[in-house]
This record gives C-alpha cells, structure tokens and sequence, in this order.
C-alpha cells in the first residue's frame, strides 16, 4: 500500500491531535504541518517560518511538493480566506471547506440570516453595522443579552451582558473600540439563552452528515465559570444529558437542514461543521456554527475514534461519507487546558516545561508551544499551552486521570481550571 503525505495547516492543540490521529493510520506516511508546533515536530516536519494565514506561501509550498497528497486546513482564518479555493484551483487536494460555505463562521449576521430563513431554531436577534443604532436597541432589550462581533475573533468576540450598563459599554467596546479588530464592523445582537451547552461536530461531504460524539468545551477562564471568555480552557465527551431522543431531534431540526440549507445557497459545505447548540428541556437552538473542527473539543473527541481518520477525510471530500460506517470508542475523554498566566490578556512567552511522567498515562497535546533555539528544551509560545487529556471507562475516571497527568506538568505562571468536566458528572 503506497502511503500518503498529509500536510496539516496551523499549530495548535487541535491541530496537534488532528496530526497525532492521522499519525495511527496505516495509510498515512509522511506529515508536515505549517507552522505546527513544539508537539507536532515530534511526528511531523514543522515549518514554522510560514504563517497559517500566508495563503501564497502555502500554496507555493504545495506546487513543489508534488508528494503531498492532501492538505488539511484546520483554523477559521485561512478557510475564511479561501485557501481551499486556492489549493483546489492548482489541482491539489484539500480537506476543509470553501471560502463560500466558510462565511457560515466567518459572519454571524450570515449564519443568524441562513438559520431563520430556512427556520432552523436560534436565538432572536438583530444586525447592526451602526454604533448608535445599536446602542438605541440595548438601551430597551431585554437584559441580559448576548453581544457577538459578526467577524472571527478567535473565539472570544462574545459578550455576555448581565445589565444595561454592560451593554451599552459592550457596543463601544466592539463597535468603536474595535476590541476584536475588524470583525467588529458590524455586531448582531441576541437573545440570552438559557440551558446546557453542548457542542456537536459533524463531517458533511455537501449531502450527507455524520455527527461525531458530543462534547462541551468551557470558555471561561476561571474556575465556576468565572471570568474572561477564552479560546477553551478544557473540554470532555460525551455529554451525558445529551441523549438518543435529544440527538435525533438535533440531526432532524439542526444538522440535516443546515446542509441542505447552504447546498441550497449555492455554498456547499464540505469538511467539519461545527454545532454549538444550547439544550433547554426538550428543545434545542443553535448558539452559532463553526466551519472547522473546534479546539478543544477535537481534543476529547478524536481520542474516542476508531475509524481511520484519513478514510473520513477522503470520503468528505469525494462525498461518499454516507458509504462510510465511522465508529467511537465507548470509553470516555477530558481535556484539560494548560495556560499561561493572564491569558486571555497579557501573558509572557518562553517559559521552560517541566513535562515530568504526565504522558504515561495521558495524551499531553500540545497549542502554544515552541524549542528554545538556545537550550533546545521546549518552552511557552502561547497563551493556551498544552492539553492534558486522558481517556477513562467514564467520565470520572477520565477526569482523575487528566488532573493527576496534570500535576506532573509545571512551568512559570501555569494556571488551569480545577472544575472542566464536573458538570458532566
């Protein structure tokens, strides 16, 4: 059997865990991953002086190494600015959608627009591309009340506003500040919902959907879900309370109509599709879309795949998944995060990893990570540093398992959260 070379674009935990999946298959030969990181280099060559987001450089990469068989594209940003698009006009084969159906993320107002004109249920809402006029609407909406820039954000370009007076300072924070830069340009605003998040990724070849396990990831930073909203400071699968009936329900109301919904738009989706979804009793709303595999979630689900992994990339993008039978371990998985102190603002880099026996019984994934060009040990590079994730009969025992992996770990500032997955428990 001739293997394949997979080319993996970004450098964070999920791409770490992407690799380390692809790494099990019998199919798989040679990895790179641009710029990948400290854990990445230890399965794959890593060049890290190219950008995720340097389109031309990746694609000028590509047309020289006619042995890579598939680039995977795995952030928001360069499916956003259609590398796939680029890579699949110079006749390379690519994982991940088009920047067509990327914009289901990479604009909120459109993903808000798309879900009530095909009745998929969301939250209400407004658009807004005026300060002031949006200013107006929460000086009289219901309180609270969820403030999204409509851009990417790298995840945090969220307020969630207990007052009136947060949502007035929210706005001039998106809108006129410009904290999350250009994304704010234009703002949607939301109904607070309530209930039990829970995030849902999906492979979908344009036709068919195959939902993975269910996960629920933890953005806060601090511990009783507590302070600033982050990239993810943990996460863990499968969601006990999200059951057969409630999964049904979402695959009929949520997941099936969303891809018919973008076929229908002209902007097929093939690659993952990200649900968030929030579950109130019996009924269930979409929160927002990803177009990618979310981080980390894709830390606690992978770990539970049986199925090859590249057989599934393939069958996405030839649009034969619906041939496919994709099988999960029934064993369950956390992922806790790892993160240098005063993320998600300030934070110093460079900070030496002590790494102890923490891989002995877990899978230590590796974000924000670099080699000292000087010591040659592996140091910070990042906010969200490692994912120390175990798999475990349940989820209590997965739970033990990662904290006391996680105890071994140690560099200066570390910091994490004491409670990812007891809501699950």
């Amino acid at each position: 059997m001739e293997k394949k070379n997979i080319l993996i674009i970004g450098g964070g935990g999920r791409e770490h865990a992407i690799a380390w999946k692809l790494k099990q298959s019998n199919r798989v030969g040679k990895l790179y991953a641009i710029p990948g990181n400290a854990g990445m280099a230890q399965i794959a060559e890593c060049i890290s002086d190219i950008k995720a987001t340097d389109i031309d450089k990746i694609v000028e990469f590509v047309d020289k190494h006619d042995d890579i068989y598939m680039t995977v594209v795995a952030p928001d940003d360069p499916l956003a600015m259609g590398l796939v698009n680029r890579l699949n006009e110079r006749g390379h084969r690519a994982f991940g959608p088009t920047k067509e159906a990327a914009i289901i993320e990479a604009s909120k107002a459109f993903s808000k627009n798309l879900m009530k004109k095909y009745a998929i249920p969301t939250a209400k809402y407004e658009v807004f591309d005026s300060a002031e006029k949006a200013k107006e609407y929460v000086a009289t909406c219901d309180i609270p009340v969820v403030l999204k820039a409509d851009g990417l954000a790298l995840g945090k370009g969220v307020l969630i506003c207990t007052t009136r007076e947060q949502a007035l300072n929210g706005v001039k924070e998106i809108m006129e500040d410009k904290a999350f830069g250009a994304a704010g340009g234009k703002m949607v605003v939301e109904e607070f919902l309530t209930g039990q998040e829970v995030s849902v990724l999906a492979y979908c070849d344009g036709e068919t959907v195959k939902p993975m396990p269910a996960s629920r990831d933890h953005k806060r930073a601090l511990d009783g879900d507590k302070g600033l909203n982050t990239g993810g400071m943990g996460a863990f699968s499968p969601v006990p309370m999200y059951t057969d009936k409630l999964k049904a329900k979402a695959e009929k109301e949520i997941f099936e109509p969303t891809v018919k919904a973008m076929k229908a738009e002209g902007r097929t989706f093939k690659g993952v599709l990200y649900f968030g979804l929030m579950v109130c009793g019996d009924k269930i709303k979409v929160l927002e879309y990803n177009a990618r595999f979310g981080d980390p979630e894709t830390q606690a689900v992978l770990p539970r795949l049986k199925t090859d992994l590249l057989d599934i990339f393939d069958a996405t993008i030839d649009g034969t998944l619906d041939k496919l039978n994709i099988e999960y371990s029934k064993e369950a998985c956390v992922c806790v995060v790892a993160a240098s102190g005063g993320y998600p603002e300030k934070y110093e880099k460079g900070k030496i990893i002590d790494f102890g026996d923490s891989e002995k019984n877990a899978i230590v994934f590796h974000a924000g990570t670099a080699i000292c060009g000087e010591c040659g040990k592996i140091i910070t590079n990042g906010g969200r540093v490692l994912g120390v994730t175990a798999l475990g009969k349940d989820l209590k025992d997965a739970r033990k398992k990662a904290y006391a992996a996680l105890g071994m770990v140690g560099f200066e500032k570390m910091f994490y959260r004491s409670d990812i997955c007891s809501d699950g428990l």
